[in-house]
């Protein structure tokens, strides 16, 4: 019997016209397999009864969606282990990474199936017992216990709106916070920040000439104006609740005001202040660790791509201070608004995560080998080579987005992590 193949797949993806079982990706699959999957699509009501099940991640922003189909009553309620497929396009491999980092906070057993067709087959023919899943390996020893005291007094970092949708296992507790790092998290109201966009108010910000993207369409002088629009709101946010730092619900303004925060948070992290898109928490205090360490904010980013050591992690902003040279360009879901993309110099590089209940912290050292600009993943993309990190994003990942910061930091905060 074929393995049975549903689809999560967000409207926000507009370049995904195709049905899954023409994809490409899934084509050759099917080729390595010998035989074409039964393709069930987004309709899940026989999931679990057909015995060799695998749930293809197509996009990003789907993790939402996988929890309205199986949370029921505040319980999650899947057969496992569960098998997410994923492509490595239009942010599959992230929304996938946020969807297991949910299993695993559950004790659910599950596994993602991405690398070339002949693996992923081979995995497939492996069967979904629980014996097969193990055999996967782990990477446990870069994800340590930690301690990390009141690591961040005094600190108030913002959070404009809440949470986008698909962090489904990024919660923090802001008690917990408080109690344990020091930190105070301040909540902005969406409706706050779209008042102070409506100023059309913002300081004089010296930005490059503009130039064409070569993905998108041409950025006209009106949305460059527009974004930083956003960037004025942002600073006087930060003023008037005497914030270090803010993370947004960035996803929101693309219907409120047709552009993105991408160019705002670019410049708010060259400036000295912590700022993170899609209202991620986590990823924000993994931040805050990072500049009270190294002086760089670092890149928050997806993963990608995983191939042998090499990782491919992508956004539509970093910070402009880290880059070598940048250009602008549209914001990738989207298409329009202004993102960036930026070159960050090679060499080596640490990647970072503090768990939202601050008890693990995944640390590891790597090397940037190259900047990319491939046309269906965020702009800014880098290739990093970390050996042996991959199998924790596809086996143990805490959340989606990662922290990569410049220099080898490793011994350093896992010393400060552990007072």
């Amino acid at each position: 019997m074929p393995a049975s193949l549903y689809t999560l797949t967000s409207d926000l993806h507009s370049e995904l016209t195709r049905t899954a079982s023409q994809e490409p990706f899934i084509k050759d699959i099917e080729a390595a397999l010998g035989e074409r999957f039964d393709v069930k699509g987004g309709d899940f009501s026989t999931y679990g009864t057909l015995g060799d099940d695998l749930i293809y991640v197509r996009t990003g922003g789907t993790e939402g969606i996988f929890k309205s189909i199986f949370v029921k009553d505040g319980a999650l309620r899947i057969p496992e282990p569960v098998r997410l497929l994923t492509s490595g396009l239009s942010n599959s491999l992230a929304a996938s990474m946020e969807i297991l980092s949910y299993l695993n906070l559950h004790g659910v057993q599950g596994e993602i199936l991405h690398g070339s067709p002949e693996y992923i087959a081979g995995r497939i023919r492996a069967g979904a017992s629980s014996a097969a899943v193990s055999r996967q390996g782990s990477a446990g020893h870069l994800v340590s216990s930690v301690n990390p005291g009141r690591i961040l007094e005094g600190e108030r970092l913002g959070v404009v709106g809440r949470p986008s949708d698909w962090l489904i296992s990024s919660d923090v507790d802001y008690v917990r916070a408080k109690e344990v790092l020091g930190l105070e998290l301040v909540d902005i109201p969406m409706e706050e920040l779209l008042e102070e966009i409506a100023r059309r108010s913002h300081p004089d910000v010296e930005l490059q000439a503009l130039n064409t993207p070569k993905y998108g369409k041409p950025i006209p002088e009106s949305d460059l104006a527009a974004s930083l629009d956003i960037y004025g709101a942002l600073l006087r946010l930060i003023a008037k609740y005497r914030l270090n730092g803010l993370t947004i619900r960035c996803f929101d303004l693309l219907t409120a005001v047709h552009n993105t925060g991408c160019m705002s948070l670019a410049l708010l992290n060259s400036e000295g202040f912590t700022a993170t898109c899609e209202g991620d928490v986590p990823a924000m205090i993994s931040m805050a660790v990072a500049r009270k360490l190294s002086g760089c904010p670092g890149f928050q980013a997806n993963l990608s791509r995983a191939w042998d050591d090499n990782l491919l992690f992508a956004h539509c902003t970093v910070p402009l201070s880290m880059t070598g040279r940048w250009v602008y360009d549209t914001h990738f879901e989207s298409g329009f608004g202004v993102a960036v993309h930026g070159e960050i110099p090679e060499g080596p590089v640490t990647l970072f995560k503090l768990s939202p209940d601050f008890g693990k912290a995944f640390i590891c050292e790597g090397e940037i080998l190259s900047n990319e600009y491939g046309g269906n993943l965020c702009r800014t993309q880098i290739v990093v080579k970390s050996p042996g990190a991959a199998s924790y994003f596809l086996r143990e990942p805490i959340g989606n987005h990662h922290v990569v910061i410049p220099g080898l930091f490793g011994k350093e905060l896992k010393e400060m992590l552990n007072g």
